[in-house]
This record gives C-alpha cells, structure tokens and sequence, in this order.
C-alpha cells in the first residue's frame, strides 16, 4: 500500500509543476520495482483533474454564466474550446500515425534535461521583453495555437510536461505568468478528461474495468487527487511574484542524475 501512497504524492504533486509527471512516475515505479499496469496509470492521472477543477471552479462557472453576456467571457470560452478542438484534432493524427508515448528512461533523462534549458532560456528572454511592453494579459490567437501546441508536444516526447510545455509556449508570446499557467490550466482541464475518459473506456473494452476499484488504485486515485490540490493552490501563489527558474535549475539535475543512474547501472 505504501507504493500506492508514494505513486499517488508523484503524480499529485508534479502533473501540473513544469517538470513532467510522466517522466516522474516512471522514474518512480522504477525505484519502487513497481510496475503498473496502464489502467493504473490512467486512472490516478484523472485524479489530478478533478483538483485542478475543484481549484478553478469558481472561475469556470464564472465564464459559463456569462457567456451570454459579458464579452471578454464569452471570447476566454471560445478561446479555450478551440484550443481543445485543435488539440484533439492534433492527437487524433497522432494516434493514427501509430505514435505511443515511449517510457524509456534515457528518452525523460533527455527531455527533462532539454525541458530545463527551455525554461531557463523562456525567463531569460522575458526579462528582455519587460523593455517591449510585456507581460500581457490577452490571450491572442497566438497563444491558443502555441498552448495546443505545447500539449501536443507533451503528449508525444515522455518528459516534456505538458503544463510545462503549455505555459512556456504562453509566456514566449507575452503572456504574464499568472495568466499563462491559469489558461494553460484551464486548456487542460477538457483535453486532459478527454484523454483520462477515453483511456478508462479502452480499459474496460480491454477486460481492465475491475483494475479501476482496486483498493491500492483507489488510495493512489485519493492522495493524487488531494495533492494536486495544494500543488495547484501553491503554484497559482507562487507564479504572482516569482519566475520558473528553480523548476529549470530541478530539471537540469533531475535529468543529470538519471543520465548518472544509467551510466552507473542503475537504471536502464
């Protein structure tokens, strides 16, 4: 149960931190000796959708009550469903090239340690850009199409974040921190319990339904769910004043550290 606890705390905490989920629980089942199967996976990575849900729900009902009259609502809401549609039309392709999310250790290693140097190039170049008029707080079409953009890159190089990969593509383009992470949430919200659905019904389509209530998946889907939670909360407070620069300074030695593992054999 212990392993349960500690894959649950992982996918919690770093879902929506820009230092890639996927590359972590991987690393983490790996130390653990713990494989998991993929309905396993799947289902303690919905968990953390509900949080980011819960963190924003104020705000969603907000837009959706008024769509009908408040304009700059009824453009956000319209700004993130075709970020969504684009998004799903992106990785239906995807899926029909036959691309599968690899889970190799040197391939994280690579995109955590590539993830790193992108952060701290994006901040750098940010504060440049403060002389030029920036940040913003209108997200432009630009930022849709590069938000889309993030999370299909996310979805195809393991390690890649796709909070990561979305909020850095916003900022690049102008966008202030607090908002870029919270369209980059809000974006994410949709596509991710699309993806989660899908996953879950191909799952038990497969005879993997019984694995979705298994005691150990369920304490695992629970403490995800809570963790995200003040992962979010905390990220949203941190964001108001502070850069990503520690997130890139974490993801270069994070992707040292696992170059260094495999070098000495342990892992592969």
């Amino acid at each position: 149960m212990l392993d349960n606890i500690i894959l649950g705390l992982v996918e919690g905490i770093t879902e929506f931190l820009p230092i890639s989920s996927t590359g972590h629980l991987l690393v983490a089942e790996h130390l653990l000796g713990s494989q998991k199967s993929d309905a396993y996976n799947v289902l303690i990575q919905v968990g953390p959708i509900f949080a980011a849900t819960l963190v924003f729900w104020n705000h969603i009902v907000g837009l959706l009550l008024g769509f009908a009259s408040n304009a700059s609502k009824r453009e956000e809401v319209i700004k993130i469903g075709a970020c969504f549609v684009l998004t799903g039309i992106g990785g239906l392709i995807l899926k029909k090239l036959g691309m599968k999310l690899p889970e190799t250790v040197f391939l994280i290693a690579m995109a955590t340690l590539l993830g790193g140097f992108v952060i701290w190039g994006v901040e750098r170049k940010r504060r440049t850009a403060l002389t030029l008029g920036y940040p913003t707080e209108v997200i432009s079409w630009g930022v849709v199409l590069a938000v889309a953009g993030g999370q299909l890159l996310a979805a195809a190089f393991p390690g890649t974040s796709r909070s990561g990969a979305t909020v850095m593509a916003a900022l690049l383009l102008g966008l202030s921190r607090p908002s870029a992470v919270r369209f980059a949430f809000l974006v994410g919200i949709p596509t991710m319990f699309a993806a989660g659905a899908l996953q879950i019904h191909e799952a038990i389509k497969a005879g993997h339904g019984t694995e979705l209530i298994e005691p150990g998946v369920l304490v695992a889907f629970a403490v995800a769910t809570v963790s995200a939670f003040l992962a979010v909360k905390w990220l949203l407070k941190y964001v108001q004043s502070k850069s990503f620069l520690p997130f890139a300074w974490y993801r270069l030695a994070m992707g040292s550290g696992l170059f260094a593992a495999m070098w000495l054999g342990w892992m592969k």
